[in-house]
């Protein structure tokens, strides 16, 4: 029964268009609400360790995931010996991206945060064209390269500029990269899902960074941090950690219910309310001519990266629409009238 089912089920079936908006919805306010509650925990409340507020977001994210797979709420690979060997080196780029991110996101304004965080586009395009062989338009690449120099244009009159900040965004966008690019090569061929990845991710990294934390210290300053009883700290670190997992399930629903392109879209508009914020939220944004034009050519250039994807990739799914309906139709070639099969007896 289920077999037939499939068998004639429409080749897309398109989710509603508030389904479609609440999902992108959604994704924009956990990505834009994550940036600014660890900027509150880290900077505002000067968290001594960006490492442990990673490690609490990765067992939040365990926790989540592993109550919702025995409550048969989600579906993923049981463990087994090959996990490490088929999500290898996702662990490695996970972690270095979580750990980068929070970093960076303690040592820079959320401004320069958002701006450099801009060099992941560019950093994908080149992985994405040397691992998965993609090919890209010369208006694409021109796009690109437009975010990339108002990119240049802000941080060359940064006048906050902090070398550690710098390098770790730019290792930030080099882990984001790489982990987008080989979790969309990994996971739909070795079956594992985005949940099991993510799941499997954090079980493998939580104990070598919480061991690691030990190791450098950060969790004896954790340990003796004195805002703990605080509760308006306790509120946002606890967040924090909840919405890292909510982050990651948000994008999954979005590029579910619309595409990955679109996902990339809300984020790119996203970016442009951070950057703009930031410069009221954080108290350590100092105001420059330069900088600012430099964020405004770089948001620009995002919104134009951002549109130009969206209308190619639109394009191709009208494209792919066509291309089912006609195979639809040589498929269930049209059914006789009432009318024909009468005269179908009658003869």
């Amino acid at each position: 029964m289920s077999i037939n089912l499939v068998k004639h089920a429409p080749p897309h079936d398109e989710p509603s268009a508030l389904l479609r908006l609440l999902s992108a919805a959604f994704y924009a306010a956990s990505s834009f609400v994550i940036v600014i509650v660890n900027k509150v925990v880290l900077t505002y409340y000067r968290f001594p360790s960006y490492m442990f507020l990673g490690i609490g977001q990765m067992a939040t994210t365990i926790i989540i995931l592993y109550a919702a797979k025995m409550n048969q709420n989600i579906h993923f690979q049981d463990f087994d010996r090959s996990i490490l060997y088929k999500i290898f080196p996702l662990p490695l780029l996970y972690v270095g991206n979580h750990i980068t991110g929070l970093a960076s996101t303690k040592k820079l304004s959320l401004p320069m945060f958002t701006v450099l965080r801009k060099f992941t586009i560019l950093m994908t395009m080149i992985l994405e064209s040397r691992i998965l062989r993609k090919s890209f338009s010369v208006n694409l690449i021109c796009s690109v390269l437009a975010i990339v120099f108002g990119a240049l244009v802000a941080a060359s009159s940064d006048l906050a500029f902090d070398l550690e900040g710098y390098t770790f965004i730019l290792l930030n966008d080099v882990c984001t990269a790489a982990s987008g690019v080989y979790t969309k090569k990994k996971v739909g061929v070795e079956g594992l899902g985005k949940y099991g990845v993510l799941f499997y991710n954090a079980c493998i990294i939580v104990i070598p960074t919480l061991l690691a934390s030990s190791y450098t210290g950060d969790l004896k300053k954790v340990i003796s941090f004195e805002l703990w009883l605080s509760f308006a700290f306790t509120f946002y670190f606890l967040i924090s950690c909840i919405m890292g997992f909510i982050l990651m399930y948000s994008i999954v629903l979005c590029s579910h219910y619309n595409s990955a392109l679109t996902t990339t879209v809300i984020g790119a508009i996203k970016n442009v309310a951070v950057a703009y914020i930031g410069m009221f939220v954080g108290g350590d944004y100092i105001f420059s001519w330069i900088n600012f034009i430099g964020l405004n050519i770089c948001m620009l250039g995002g919104l134009v990266y951002s549109y130009l994807t969206f209308r190619s990739s639109s394009a191709a799914e009208k494209c792919d629409e066509r291309g089912a309906q006609a195979y639809k139709n040589i498929e269930s070639p049209a059914e006789p009238n009432e009318q024909q099969e009468k005269q179908l007896v009658v003869v």
